[in-house]
């Protein structure tokens, strides 16, 4: 069956048409430039693939262990270098479920995987955040719905788009239900390293066995332009099987981005990139929060972790035509709708992007916007 679009690809694609002045709901750290790469980078590096791995190169996959806090739970051998955090999960997701196969995942969450399990002719159940109670995942509502067909179980933590976490307690109680009927359990970690209210949770790699974390360096580090991210299991087979899918569509990876990875990852390196982000991205929460208290026609819960959150419009304001509007002439700001997350009344606010999201003159146009409504 043929991958359809997603709604959240789709305003993305008529976004790009459309020239926005400032953005609102951006979604990734402030991207550092090639520049500050430059005295890490051999110039006279071969620009072949490294020649060492299929896996990625090794030198990169222990970073991505370490900064996961994996060390001696799995090995660099645990882990496949992908396409961004969007290939771990394509490869993982292609090679688990066949059709007629049951597969759970969240609501508000990464579209991706309901995308293509419905490309793939798979049943979906949806296990509902709940909005009232801060967007908690329910754990009884997840545990109900898994039953002894249940293949695959997929969740972001921190979740895409709330912000909300899970702790290390629910990650062991999930693992345990997966267990009790052999379900694969998928953590999509591209917001980890970004906590405001806790401590990063431990990744499902080192939880479960039949666990894969996928991450990236685009959120946190705003590398997303890099290409880069992993998956890590425990299980040898599921990571030759991703090896044997990506060999037959992007076959290696980006040498070039593998190798600006493994800097970005290095222990001092990392640690003051995360500082200098969350440093950044907590005062432009603080001012977005006290934006959205002082809109009476805006209200949200406060994301614990990562760089955006959902918004509720109040009533009688569709997410979609509000988008659209602010997007268009005279205030060319790019908002994403709700609806990319299946709820209509609803708009993604964000603090990442630094300076060039001109997220303040976004913001006051908004509330031109809005007082017109």
């Amino acid at each position: 069956m043929k991958v359809k679009i997603h709604t959240l690809f789709q305003y993305l694609l008529d976004t790009t048409q459309a020239d926005p002045e400032a953005f609102i709901g951006f979604s990734l750290a402030e991207p550092p430039k090639l520049g500050d790469f430059l005295d890490d980078l051999d110039p006279d590096m071969s620009l072949d693939w490294n020649l060492k791995s299929f896996r990625g190169l090794p030198e990169l996959r222990q970073r991505v262990i370490d900064q996961a806090g994996l060390a001696g739970l799995c090995t660099a051998d645990d882990v496949v270098i992908t396409a961004g955090a969007a290939e771990a999960n394509y490869l993982a997701f292609m090679q688990l479920v066949q059709p007629g196969d049951e597969i759970i995942t969240e609501t508000p969450g990464w579209p991706q995987i309901e995308v293509l399990a419905k490309a793939r002719q798979a049943q979906v159940k949806l296990v509902k955040r709940d909005e009232a109670n801060g967007w908690d995942l329910p754990l009884d509502q997840l545990e109900n719905l898994i039953t002894e067909n249940t293949k695959l179980i997929f969740l972001t933590n921190p979740n895409n788009p709330t912000g909300k976490l899970l702790s290390a307690q629910d990650l062991r109680r999930i693992a345990q239900m997966a267990d009790k009927v052999g379900a694969w359990l998928i953590i999509d970690e591209v917001y980890a390293g970004l906590e405001w209210t806790a401590d990063r949770a431990p990744s499902i790699a080192g939880i479960y066995e039949r666990g894969i974390t996928t991450g990236s360096v685009s959120k946190a580090l705003g590398l997303q332009g890099l290409r880069t991210g992993w998956l890590v299991c425990q299980d040898k087979n599921m990571v030759m099987d991703a090896i044997i899918l990506r060999e037959n569509s992007s076959e290696i990876m980006n040498v070039m981005g593998e190798v600006i990875a493994e800097v970005a990852l290095r222990p001092d390196r990392l640690s003051k990139a995360l500082d200098d982000a969350r440093r950044d991205s907590i005062a432009t929460l603080e001012y977005l929060d006290r934006y959205i208290t002082s809109e009476p026609k805006l209200s949200w819960h406060r994301p614990e972790a990562g760089l955006i959150g959902l918004a509720r419009l109040s009533a009688g304001i569709d997410g979609d035509l509000f988008a659209k509007r602010l997007l268009a002439e005279p205030y060319k700001t790019f908002l994403l709708p709700g609806s990319a997350y299946g709820l209509s009344n609803h708009i993604r606010m964000g603090v990442g992007g630094g300076a060039s999201a001109k997220l303040e003159l976004g913001l006051s146009r908004m509330s031109e916007l809005l007082a017109k409504w």
